[in-house]
């Protein structure tokens, strides 16, 4: 029964009371919706989880070979000359 009245109501109105109803109904449709949960994916993946989306990140990651060299990454070159001798 309410349907119908509303439907007839709805006939009725024009655009721009049409158009407050579409803002209303968008608005309840917003209101309805999943509240996304706030706590990051980091805090409730599981370790599994959390493995597979890093490797789906580094799977994303420009692959054109460009990386630090050996001698950047031996701890020799870390330090200056100097230092060492002191």
């Amino acid at each position: 029964m309410l349907r119908e009245d509303l439907k007839k109501e709805l006939d009725n109105l024009n655009e721009e009371q049409l158009r407050k109803i579409a803002d209303f109904i968008a608005d309840l449709e917003f209101q309805s919706r999943p509240i996304v949960q706030s706590t990051p994916f980091w805090q409730r993946a599981t370790s599994v989880e959390r493995s597979r989306e890093f490797r789906k990140w580094i799977s994303q990651l420009p692959k054109n070979g460009s990386s630090l060299s050996d001698e950047a990454f031996s701890r020799d070159t870390i330090y200056a000359d100097d230092e060492l001798s002191a």
